[in-house]
């Protein structure tokens, strides 16, 4: 007898099946992708400057598509899709990223990822996010723990912030600076999903993130980071609320839940008295 599959009454139980869109979407975006190139893919600019390719377009397209296709019901918010008031009515919504980090992909950076999340109630039950290039796709289920390509991952056990690895915007690496902070500096990802991410698995010890952060950058990452042992807030602790009429966010940290506090106060401290 074949199970009937019901989002609405668990949505976590969409896993393998938009981790199978997102891996199909992968190709997608990797035609399109020359290692250490320019991409052939069209490349124009929105408004404020941000770029947007036609490789973008095309994936965002396919998971509106196929991701509508397991959820009818469910709302939808992307970065490429003209966005409307009645995802705010609705309990459960995806919010995506057909591609992040397109500044990196149009270069040939190969640490670009399609992030997908399933919202419920403002925060996300599932996390899968697919990074073509590198081959590694994680995924998350609330209450269920966090994997890379099917292997438990975790955050670092470091207890102290001094020597830490950690990456943010220079701005913010100097504020930490600033704040006399000695720690290891590393290269921030043109991707912010695989930035939190990396602290997910361990690699790094803790990543801020500018102000302006949309869900669709955020929300993937954040419960595969939740459940792998990690902290995602802004800098009054408070974890993101998504779904909002507003998608974006404040600055953000990301840690181990021993190292947030040490993090926001450096990064709180180290900040100029004039900005």
């Amino acid at each position: 007898m074949v199970q009937t599959l019901d989002p609405a009454a668990d949505p976590a139980a969409l896993a393998p099946h938009v981790e199978a869109v997102l891996r199909d979407a992968g190709r997608i975006a990797l035609s399109y992708f020359r290692p250490g190139r320019a991409t052939v893919a069209e490349v124009t600019h929105k408004q404020g400057g941000s770029p947007v390719t036609s490789a973008d377009l095309r994936v965002d397209a396919f998971l509106k598509e196929h991701l509508a296709r397991l959820a009818p019901d469910f709302g939808w918010l992307s970065e490429e899709t003209a966005d409307t008031p009645q995802r705010l009515g609705r309990e459960c919504v995806f919010i995506v990223d057909p591609i992040d980090g397109t500044r990196g992909f149009a270069a040939g950076d190969p640490c670009f990822a399609i992030c997908a999340a399933v919202v419920v109630a403002g925060r996300p039950a599932l996390g899968v996010v697919h990074a073509p290039a590198l081959d590694q796709t994680f995924v998350a289920r609330r209450g269920g723990g966090a994997t890379c390509n099917g292997a438990p991952i975790s955050v670092s056990s470091r207890r102290e912030l001094a020597g830490a690895r950690l990456a943010a915007p220079d701005v913010m690496a100097a504020d930490l600076r600033r704040a006399g902070l000695v720690f290891e500096e590393k290269p921030r990802l043109p991707s912010l999903a695989m930035r939190l991410l990396r602290v997910a698995e361990g690699a790094l010890d803790g990543a801020l993130a500018n102000k302006n952060a949309c869900d669709w950058d955020i929300a993937a990452a954040d419960v595969i980071l939740r459940e792998a042992g990690g902290v995602l807030t802004d800098f009054a602790g408070q974890a993101p609320r998504y779904n909002r009429a507003d998608p974006t966010h404040p600055a953000l940290a990301a840690a181990p839940p021993g190292l947030q506090d040490d993090l926001i106060a450096a990064a709180r401290g180290g900040k100029s008295s004039n900005r």
